[in-house]
């Protein structure tokens, strides 16, 4: 069967031509190959000696020598240089293999095959590189023919597979990739063969023989051509990149571990409420991180116990209990919810309650972890520890990760996957331990937040009076608003004191700053406050010594403020210089402004002294509320100027209003329209005072938690004018006796004959007392209210003086048997002198109290 030779054969590479010599030593035949390597065409060849048509003149000697010794029957083979067509100067070098002939009469002639060396070259040289790169790559080189079985395979790509290299011949993808990869490949060559398209970097992963781990390639594939561009098969190079993947992996990981960490720093603590700090943490971690996820803290810690944090995590190894209680405050799931009390440690008392629970612990659920369970091995230890898993089950991988927060464990986090999700590794268990540590610093700030919120709500409300004040003549409401929710304390104040003669003093006091500092700068304010009104003094009085002791709070030391404090050579105070800042921050927080009030129910008239505060308002009966007009004074604190007084006279009913500035004031509107609101809010001051409170409340924008708000409000009653008893006696003895005949028929009067032998007697020395030590008229009162109180006046200015009286002096023992008797007792400075009082409870119908011995010789 003869057959063409395919285009692109050997021939047309190493271009062989061919002519032949006949018996006379002229050229008989000539091939278009040859006439295309030595450029003349057979009939400038054809009948010409062949030395005298191509060779050079210095060889033709040597080359018939040559010819002659073919014809005579000599094989011959050797290098011939020839002159190249068109190039006098340029010669080539042929290869000719001669071979002996005969003619058809027995002649001796001659065939020569000529080969172009050049090209010989070209071939040894492209095939010793192609050898080199093929046999000596580092990389695995396979060539696949046209029916994509191996034709060639080099040492490398046999190193990974096995054999020798010539033992992959004639296999095919099947035999090296599973049946997934090997489909995609086939499917890959079978493109690239008929599209010429080149494919690089095509992924594959298998298993070599003989190994167990699972590898992955890189492989670059290209359609190979013959000489005239018939593809012959596809060319691959394939590169373990098995490193490359896993670095490329674990870079993704730590990506996306910084990505969960930068997740868990913006949502993990936004709140002070321990639950919902346990739950962000859940948030964050499924399913970003684990399938599963619950938190359980440290009951101890959830119910405030005072005790130091390390005893709530305290083992009871003798009893067998196990771990300390905790609750379950968080789970989290990303798997089905058909999937419950999947947690493979519960059934091993890791994850569950105590020793022989079936499942995990119910949200809520307070339980025990048994003593040698990892769950309690990571909170004893404060370390991460691995929870074994059920084979059968369906989580397989489980972190018990204790949360420790600065050297204190608070609770136990868990993390788990389930089958289908790597197991965690070393990364995802430091991961765990960060993101555990995170959320229990969170949950240890609430913790402390709660301890000094409570704390601060306890100096709050022991600051303020109580829901209800009473007082003589009046009816009070009060509202208490802090600006700041969070922490509930603030600088308002306001405060209800009673006073001698049944008077009270009406106190709304507001130190400028806001949170804690406010609020104990507040109390130091209110104590003095209250101190001062003990010593019955007058409204300016009281504002006036209050503003020296705000001075004197708001300088470091508590001393008074001097601008020549540490000025001076050889000083050895510090310097005011150095003391700026501080003394900057302590003044700004003890500024203060302050309304004081002292009101008396029988004249039902009320003295107003005012500390840059905000203006009392008055509403009558019938009446539009107005703001009284009492002179503001400087702040508390600021000194340098004295307060004034206005007394002012309330009818009965009138609704007497005191506030701090968040009441009224806000960004935005103005003072006066916030005043204007609450002066139209109180048009009807006949309802409920607890009513009109609530009605003000809701009725004024106050857009509450920009400032404190404090609110107190009395509807003016005054005692009754039979509820009083006022006689004015004169400068002489038998008024000692007048005025025990009037106290002893007003009591009467009143249905108090209890009380009438011990008012006789105390009377009787307070009148006595006036009429030896005093000057001027004499005044005698008595108040009847929730107690009775006794009030003796005169012109002098001398106090009495309580002292203890020698055994042989006669007198002397009048104020101890006032102390002794009476409830209370005392004395204070008016405009025209002194008074001199006491009180006694109205009887309850059980029998007065004696005195003892030991109290009536304390007398002597």
């Amino acid at each position: 069967m003869w057959q063409s030779s395919p285009p692109g054969s050997i021939y047309d590479y190493i271009r062989v031509a061919s002519f032949s010599i006949g018996p006379d030593g002229l050229v008989e035949q000539w091939s278009r190959r040859a006439a295309g390597l030595f450029g003349m065409t057979s009939d400038e060849v054809v009948g010409r000696d062949p030395v005298e048509a191509f060779m050079p003149a210095e060889l033709r000697p040597d080359a018939r020598r040559r010819v002659g010794e073919i014809l005579d029957g000599k094989e011959w083979t050797g290098l011939v240089p020839f002159r190249i067509p068109g190039e006098d100067a340029v010669r080539g070098l042929a290869e000719i293999y001669v071979m002996p002939s005969e003619t058809e009469t027995g002649e001796r002639a001659a065939l020569c095959i000529v080969v172009d060396v050049r090209a010989l070259r070209r071939i040894e040289t492209d095939l010793a590189a192609s050898q080199a790169i093929f046999g000596q790559s580092p990389f695995g080189f396979v060539l696949f023919g046209t029916d994509f079985t191996v034709v060639r395979a080099n040492k490398r790509f046999a190193t990974v597979f096995g054999g020798e290299a010539d033992d992959h011949r004639g296999r095919t993808v099947d035999d090296y990739l599973a049946r997934p990869e090997a489909e995609r490949l086939a499917g890959t060559l079978k493109r690239v063969l008929e599209t010429g398209d080149a494919v690089t970097d095509l992924q594959l992963v298998g298993t070599p023989p003989g190994s167990q781990g699972r590898r992955h390639w890189s492989m670059n594939l290209y359609r190979v051509h013959s000489g005239s561009g018939r593809p012959v098969g596809i060319a691959g190079l394939a590169t373990d990149v098995t490193q490359r993947h896993i670095a490329a992996r674990e870079a993704a990981s730590a990506r996306r571990n910084l990505a969960l960490l930068n997740e868990a720093s913006a949502r993990i603590g936004n709140s002070l409420d321990l639950e919902t700090t346990a739950r962000e943490l859940l948030d964050v971690a499924v399913p970003g991180f684990c399938d599963l996820a619950s938190v359980d803290l440290f009951q101890g810690l959830l119910t405030g116990e005072e005790a130091s944090p390390g005893s709530w995590g305290r083992y009871h190894q003798e009893s067998g209990s196990g771990s300390a209680e905790l609750r379950r405050v968080a789970h989290a799931s990303a798997v089905s919810d058909a999937l419950p009390g999947v947690l493979p440690a519960a059934r091993s008392g890791g994850a569950g309650g105590s020793a022989g629970d079936t499942g995990p612990p119910a949200l809520g659920a307070v339980h025990r972890y048994p003593f040698h369970s990892p769950c309690a091995v990571a909170l004893r230890s404060g370390r991460a520890e691995d929870v074994p898993g059920d084979e059968r089950g369906f989580v397989h991988s489980t972190l018990a990760v204790p949360m420790v927060a600065h050297d204190i464990v608070v609770g136990l986090v868990q993390f788990s996957r389930t089958k289908g999700s790597e197991p965690f590794g070393e990364r995802d268990r430091a991961l765990a331990t960060e993101l555990a540590a995170r959320a229990a610093v969170c949950i240890d700030n609430a913790r402390l937040y709660r301890r000094e919120h409570e704390r601060a709500l306890i100096l709050q409300r022991s600051l303020l009076p109580p829901g209800d004040p009473e007082a003589a003549g009046l009816d009070i409401a009060c509202r208490y608003l802090p600006g700041n929710t969070a922490t509930e304390v603030g600088g308002d104040w306001f405060d209800v004191i009673e006073l001698p003669g049944h008077r009270t003093a009406l106190v709304v006091g507001d130190v400028m700053g806001r949170g804690l500092r406010a609020a104990v700068a507040m109390g130091e304010l209110r104590t003095a406050v209250r101190t001062l009104a003990l010593l019955d003094l007058e409204p300016a009085e009281v504002l006036s010594a209050l503003d020296e002791v705000a001075r004197g709070l708001g300088t470091p030391g508590g001393g008074e403020r001097s601008d020549g404090f540490g000025a001076g050579g050889g000083s050895q105070w510090p310097s005011r210089a150095a003391h700026k800042s501080r003394e900057a921050d302590l003044s700004e927080v003890y500024l203060a402004t302050c309304v004081y009030a002292v009101y008396d129910p029988v004249t039902r008239r009320c003295t107003f002294a005012n500390a840059g505060h905000l203006p009392p308002v008055v509403a009558e009966p019938g009446e539009p509320a107005l703001l009284l007009d009492v002179p503001p004074g400087m702040p508390l604190g600021v000194g340098g100027e004295p307060f004034e007084e206005v007394e002012v006279e309330l009818r009965e009913g009138s609704l007497l209003a005191l506030y701090t500035d968040g009441l009224v004031e806000s960004r935005d509107h103005p003072l006066d329209e916030g005043l204007d609101a609450f002066r139209q809010a109180l048009t009807e001051p006949s309802q409920q005072l607890e009513d009109v409170c609530d009605h003000v409340l809701r009725t004024l924008d106050t857009r509450h938690g920009e400032d404190d708000i404090a609110l107190l409000m009395a509807r003016i009653q005054g005692l009754a004018p039979d509820a009083v008893g006022d006689w004015r006696l004169p400068r002489e003895l038998r008024s000692v006796g007048r005025a025990r005949e009037l106290a002893r028929a007003q009591l009467t009067a009143w249905d108090l004959d209890e009380l009438v032998d011990t008012t006789e007697l105390l009377v009787s020395e307070l009148v006595t007392n006036a009429l030896r030590y005093g000057e001027g008229e004499i005044r005698l009162r008595l108040l009847r209210d929730r107690t009775l109180v006794c009030e003796v006046w005169d012109a002098g200015l001398v106090q009495p003086r309580r002292r203890r009286a020698r055994d042989t002096d006669e007198g002397g023992r009048g104020l101890q048997l006032v102390g002794l008797l009476s409830a209370a007792w005392g004395s204070r400075r008016t405009p025209r002198g002194k008074t001199v009082w006491f009180e006694l409870g109205l009887p309850d119908g059980e029998p007065a109290a004696e005195l003892s011995v030991e109290q009536l010789l304390s007398m002597y």
